[in-house]
């Protein structure tokens, strides 16, 4: 009997998965049966953008976070893929920090290329999983929203790809029932240009709040305000910018803050991460972790300790993304093909998910998480056949990104690497970032 593979979201994880396993079969292997479930209409997970917030057509939860003008905030030589890289796919070498639509472009590229799209199931979202263990078997009741059919289906094997960055983690400060401005997370945040010519407060300190914030001065805000809890991002910030301790209190109109300041705003956003939330998943299949580089309960960052017939990928706070998703990809399937094993007692599996978070933990700084981060990729890739890549390159270029965002925040972006797929230099993009306000993947790509 052929086995039965259940991918859950293609999103940049997901992909990864359905490219494993076509890398398989174009290699003469026989592959599983693979059915990817996907609740939006198109794949690319939170690279999809959507001008939609709250509620999609057909009643979901918007999965996309994205907003219109995101650019990478961190180099695109981080991320490349080792068998897919930017000059096949744009026959020509880019610069090293492309907008969403660029990005997108290059994420989907691949996936046509490998010809993976008629194993998706699009506008279907999953509903519940149950594990049965008389059979070993997975019963996947899934919804079919455009036909408005609910069924299930029986798997040998379920991935859990549906991302974590989709379900915000929204506080709640004294004073928001009777503010009389806007108050939204980054979840909710599309399009920089609303907030032109206003006074804004953002809390948290976050990759979103530094981005957001920096998308919000790039288009006319008149001043940013940013409330941190622990401590400043501590970056040479525009004249109009301001970090000041926890958000205390508002009224109507004016934001209290904890060190006794207060300021007017007109719209406060809440840069306040995210939640793993896994609503589909009983207690005894659901990860519950914080966003950290070694995830609870997953032996080598992807198996289920407790039921490891089930995967989840991506679920790691991340340095490295595509490429990290591909290593874990490609272990994945290769453990489904029986290529390799995992250990059979709970107990060693357990053992490894404690052994990454004692030396997660060891580490000192941000140059130790990249590291620790990269040797995880590495360790990945060297069992199994996909394409060895320059890891600690990328691990380089990480830390020249880092050094040029201290010399500048609003100006990081106008640096370029080299890629570590193809050795070439990035070309400096023809217009600096803070300038740049047209973000079509024409404007981009234009000599």
């Amino acid at each position: 009997m052929q086995k039965r593979v259940a991918v859950i979201g293609a999103g940049p994880s997901g992909l990864a998965q359905l490219r494993a396993f076509q890398s398989a079969a174009a290699k003469g292997a026989n592959i599983p049966e693979i059915v990817c479930f996907e609740k939006q209409e198109n794949w690319g997970g939170l690279w999809n953008y959507t001008w939609r917030t709250g509620l999609d057509e057909h009643g979901e939860p918007v999965h996309c976070s994205m907003y219109r003008y995101l650019w990478s905030n961190g180099p695109k030589e981080g991320l490349e893929f080792a068998d897919y890289s930017f000059e096949e796919h744009f026959g020509k070498q880019i610069g090293s920090y492309p907008p969403r639509a660029v990005l997108f472009d290059y994420i989907e590229g691949r996936v046509k290329k490998a010809g993976v799209r008629d194993w998706i199931r699009f506008c279907t979202t999953v509903r519940f999983v149950r594990h049965d263990p008389a059979t070993g078997k997975f019963t996947v009741t899934v919804h079919d929203l455009k036909n408005d059919t609910v069924y299930d289906e029986v798997f040998d094997h379920v991935i859990v790809a549906s991302g974590h960055f989709s379900t915000p983690n929204v506080p709640e400060f004294p004073g928001f029932s009777t503010f009389g401005g806007r108050v939204l997370h980054a979840h909710d945040f599309r399009d920089a240009m609303e907030f032109k010519g206003k006074d804004i407060l953002i809390v948290g300190t976050s990759y979103s709040a530094e981005d957001i914030g920096s998308q919000c001065w790039k288009y006319g805000a008149n001043s940013i305000t940013v409330a941190h809890r622990t401590a400043p991002m501590g970056f040479n910030w525009p004249s109009n910018w301001k970090e000041v301790p926890i958000l205390e209190r508002v009224d109507e109109t004016t934001a209290y803050f904890k060190d006794g300041t207060s300021v007017k705003v007109n719209a406060i956003i809440l840069c306040t991460g995210y939640k793993h939330h896994f609503p589909f998943l009983p207690d005894d299949l659901r990860l519950k972790t914080r966003n950290r580089l070694a995830a609870a309960d997953l032996y080598k960052g992807v198996a289920w300790v407790k039921n490891p017939a089930l995967f989840y990928l991506g679920m790691q706070d991340q340095w490295f993304t595509f490429n990290m998703f591909d290593a874990q990809a490609w272990w994945v399937r290769d453990v489904i093909m029986g290529r390799i094993a995992i250990p059979a007692d709970e107990a060693t599996r357990a053992k490894d998910v404690a052994d990454r978070v004692a030396a997660e933990d060891a580490g000192q700084d941000a140059h130790d998480a990249i590291h620790y981060q990269g040797d995880y990729v590495k360790e990945l890739i060297a069992e199994t056949d996909y394409p060895s890549f320059d890891v600690d390159g990328a691990c380089e270029a990480f830390f020249a990104w880092k050094e040029h965002k201290k010399k500048g925040i609003m100006t990081f972006r106008d640096n370029a690497y080299a890629s570590v797929i193809t050795g070439s230099m990035a070309p400096l993009h023809h217009t600096p970032w803070k300038d740049a306000l047209e973000d079509s993947m024409e404007s981009y790509l234009r000599n």
